[in-house]
């Protein structure tokens, strides 16, 4: 039986996985739950799935959560050190990584140092310490699974061939809500407008993040270390019926795809199942129906913070803990009205070119970089 912690169990990878445990129930057993700090929706997934424990990583709603509603054998704990203390624990075979933004780093990396599988959803950890991360799973002997649509499909990719053979990689993009339309007809568009995804259901978050592209400057990023790739061997496409979910090509011009309807349980029953497959819970691509698939390059343009992630994943370093500290301040502020679409993009840029940048920085830099990031840009001003 695999004995998993999912870390952010609350969110929209969290609640897909929990459909997977639900299918599965006779190879997966969920040993360990957090959230961030909703709490009574983490009570109702204790009194389903019984686990050993649930965490609130917000110390805070250790004043208002209501322990009696929680099943008596299921422990309550609280605070970001109980996470990444359950994360170690040698109870635990497999850790889905699905704590949205930096928060979830220090978990991640304590289940790598300790050997873990790792099936990671939470991108920021190889966005701002990848070299750190896949280095330490070298030394461990962790398996880092990824979990994201794109980098699932990577990964199966790969199996099809060597390493060594691999010229590029290509990441596809639904291209966001606002694809197609112009910059001067973006500007003005609003939180509310950018959290209408057309194809994906996701949290906040990460649907402006898609909205802008800066999600895929984030798997940019993860996939230059989580693949061992160089930045010029990583493309992006916008390909909106989000059915074909990346590309490797081999150096003899086979292009190898991964395809199937866009649902995440797929990709998060594969990190936990691999390298067997099990019976589908997702829905099974129809080949008797009338389809197309369209591809077209992303538009750097209009939307700029693309072309970000490039040019952190050439640049390496402390760069990516700064964009990624950046944007998740800018999102958050835009999200309240303070900020304009584009200032997402423009303040990232400032402050990224604004950093003292290190070449190799320890983990500790990177923690510091990435609180100073913050600051810069909650004082920021358009």
């Amino acid at each position: 039986m695999n004995q998993i912690a999912l870390l952010g169990a609350t969110g929209s990878i969290g609640t897909s996985c929990l459909d997977v445990v639900r299918a599965h129930a006779d190879q997966i057993q969920i040993r360990a739950v957090s959230a961030h700090r909703n709490w009574r929706e983490l009570a109702k997934i204790c009194h389903e799935f019984q686990p050993a424990v649930a965490i609130m990583a917000d110390e805070t709603v250790q004043n208002e959560a209501i322990l009696s509603d929680f099943p008596s054998k299921t422990e309550v704990r609280f605070g970001s050190e109980a996470i990444t203390e359950i994360a170690a624990c040698d109870d635990i075979n497999t850790v889905v990584a699905a704590i949205v933004g930096a928060a979830g780093l220090a978990s991640s990396y304590a289940a790598v140092k300790a050997g873990k599988r790792v099936a990671i959803a939470n991108k920021e950890t190889l966005v701002v310490a990848g070299p750190i991360i896949m280095e330490l799973a070298r030394e461990s002997g962790s398996e880092l699974i990824p979990v994201d649509s794109e980098h699932s499909a990577i990964f199966q990719a790969l199996l099809a061939g060597n390493h060594r053979d691999v010229a590029k990689i290509v990441l596809t993009s639904s291209g966001g809500p606002f694809r197609g339309l112009s910059r001067e007809e973006i500007a003005s568009k609003t939180p509310e407008q950018a959290l209408k995804h057309p194809t994906w259901d996701m949290g906040p978050k990460i649907t402006i993040d898609s909205a802008t592209l800066m999600n895929k400057a984030l798997e940019v990023i993860e996939a230059r270390w989580l693949f061992n790739l160089q930045a010029d061997q990583i493309e992006v496409v916008v390909h909106p019926q989000s059915i074909v979910h990346s590309f490797v090509e081999y150096r003899d011009g086979s292009v190898i795809a991964q395809l199937s309807p866009p649902d995440m349980r797929l990709p998060i029953q594969y990190a936990l199942s691999y390298p067997q497959r099990w019976d589908a819970v997702a829905p099974r691509f129809d080949f008797k129906t009338a389809q197309h698939l369209d591809f077209s390059p992303p538009d750097l343009a209009t939307f700029p913070a693309l072309k970000l992630g490039f040019d952190v994943a050439k640049q390496g370093g402390t760069s990516g803990s700064v964009l990624n500290a950046a944007n998740e301040i800018a999102v958050s502020r835009y999200l309240q009205n303070e900020l304009s679409f584009y200032d997402i993009e423009r303040v990232c840029r400032e402050v990224l070119s604004a950093h003292e940048f290190i070449a190799s920085p320890t983990l500790d830099e990177l923690v510091a970089l990435d609180d100073w990031a913050r600051k810069e840009t909650t004082l920021w001003q358009p």
